[in-house]
């Protein structure tokens, strides 16, 4: 049976991602701090905590602009292919790796030299990225990143991890991506838009070469940056964070 502190915790997260905070972040950071403490065990952190790896949708620009302003900013980050994982540390330590398909992975991940087996943190921090192989075209990057999923035993080919955002944060994306470069994870390159009209002509760019280079690309990410907007659209769209938008060729 939920505890009357559970279901008003509950009831402020629900509107919260409705777009509308009722409380500050503090205070409701303060209200999840006392149910861990007093119920640690509760179907919200069970909720909360479960590692999920949602799929990136890809669509017409046009069509995921709809409906912004000219002025939302918008963040442009390089589509690098590879495998999507998602990792999750609990106090610093990281407790579980899954990919795409939802497979444990966590004694794979752990190999790799840009994912960091300890952080300098407490609670649960869950991080979506991708492991591809650098100085690769995309198809090969993302045939090696395969294979070493898969493969049973040593693997001779080196591969990196960027690290694109955080799963179970209440930052904008831009914040994000700096707290994880301050925990010691690689970032991808971003480009900042203030205008939704800027969009094209990055994405020719990128068609030209002149953009996101030293990654194996096999397109571009375009991302709400606002917190608020991304939660909007999540719970409009609950197939796919149709926050973000791959663009291909």
């Amino acid at each position: 049976m939920k505890t009357y502190l559970e279901e008003r915790i509950e009831w402020y997260d629900d509107n919260y991602r409705n777009g509308n905070a009722l409380i500050s972040d503090k205070q409701f950071d303060q209200l999840e701090k006392n149910l861990l403490r007093t119920n640690p065990n509760c179907d919200y952190f069970k909720k909360k905590n479960k590692l999920v790896l949602p799929s990136l949708e890809k669509d017409s620009i046009d069509e995921f602009l709809k409906g912004l302003l000219v002025d939302t900013r918008l963040l442009i980050e390089p589509k690098i292919d590879g495998c999507a994982v998602a990792l999750q540390y609990r106090d610093g330590t990281l407790e579980k790796a899954i990919s795409r398909k939802g497979v444990d992975i966590t004694s794979k991940l752990i190999k790799v030299q840009d994912i960091p087996n300890n952080l300098p943190l407490r609670g649960v921090l869950q991080v979506r990225g991708e492991l591809y192989a650098p100085n690769q075209s995309p198809n090969i990057s993302q045939r090696i990143a395969s294979g070493f999923l898969r493969a049973k035993e040593g693997f001779s080919e080196r591969l990196s991890f960027c690290a694109f955002q955080i799963l179970n944060s209440t930052l904008n994306q831009y914040e994000s991506k700096k707290n994880l470069s301050k925990l010691g994870f690689t970032i991808p390159q971003d480009i900042s838009c203030n205008f939704t009209s800027q969009v094209e002509v990055f994405r020719k760019q990128w068609l030209e070469g002149k953009l996101f280079s030293k990654y194996p690309t096999d397109g571009i990410v375009v991302k709400i940056n606002s917190r608020k907007l991304q939660l909007i659209r999540e719970k409009s769209n609950l197939d796919y964070p149709y926050w973000q938008v791959a663009i291909k060729r």
